[in-house]
């Protein structure tokens, strides 16, 4: 019951992470225009995502162009598209095949075993998602620290982190904690059963010399003898072979 209701978590866990990184790997608030300077009052707003560029004015409008080659865009961008992709990828199979294994659901009946297998297989494929969207997020943050400080960019060309990246570390950690609720548990049980059949093989043990046959005497046992009770009928017996010590009933009829 409470790996039932543990599932239940993780699954809904899984969930939200999925949703968390699909928001992520949509937003174009990767890349944010950094206010650097004495300008104070600033008319529009930079974003950069994954797959377009938008400009915001006067927090009233916002206009966005889709990039038009992908070879354009800077190496963490470019692997962060194939890696958030990925990640949508094995996260949305991966609930798909907890829901399979779950302990609520009759997909596969009779059988703990293969269950348990398939709730592996599914925390397997969420932690990996997991760590496909750790990895495009913080470097993608590391990209924008480092040109931040750097001192030979001037101000116009520093950015900021983005909302995006904070969704994709929370969408992460959701993530990581589905899988280790569906990985975990079902590994740990599959070892409490599996701790019946292990024995130990530097075990002492004594070995008995073969003993020699000895040969058993026969005892023999009387046999019962077999009783025989006279039976009465109204017809005349024919059977003569039975004897006995006392007269017959037919014996008396026949002298009387």
């Amino acid at each position: 019951m409470a790996n039932s209701a543990l599932e239940v978590v993780g699954l809904i866990v899984t969930l939200i992470g999925l949703i968390g990184t699909a928001a992520s790997t949509g937003m174009p608030m990767w890349r944010v225009t950094a206010f650097i300077g004495e300008n104070i009052i600033v008319f529009e707003t930079r974003f950069e995502g994954l797959w377009m560029n938008c400009f915001r004015q006067a927090n009233i409008r916002m206009q966005c162009k889709v990039y038009d080659s992908l070879l354009a865009l800077p190496p963490d961008l470019q692997a962060a598209r194939g890696l958030m992709c990925c990640a949508l990828a094995l996260s949305g199979l991966g609930l798909l095949i907890a829901l399979l294994g779950m302990q609520c659901t009759s997909c596969i009946e009779n059988n703990d075993r293969v269950k348990r297998l398939v709730l592996i297989i599914a925390g397997s494929m969420i932690i990996m998602a997991c760590i496909c969207v750790l990895i495009p997020v913080s470097w993608t943050g590391h990209v924008i620290i480092r040109d931040f400080y750097n001192p030979l960019l001037i101000d116009a060309q520093r950015r900021e982190l983005g909302e995006a990246l904070y969704i994709g570390w929370v969408a992460s950690v959701f993530l990581f904690a589905g899988g280790c609720m569906f990985f975990c548990c079902n590994l740990q049980s599959e070892d409490k059963v599996s701790q019946r059949y292990v024995y130990s093989r530097t075990s002492d043990y004594m070995a008995y010399p073969p003993q020699p046959l000895q040969p058993q005497r026969l005892v023999l046992l009387p046999q019962p003898q077999p009783q025989f009770q006279p039976v009465l009928s109204r017809h005349p017996s024919t059977n003569y072979s039975y004897h006995s010590s006392y007269p017959s009933v037919h014996s008396g009829v026949a002298y009387l």
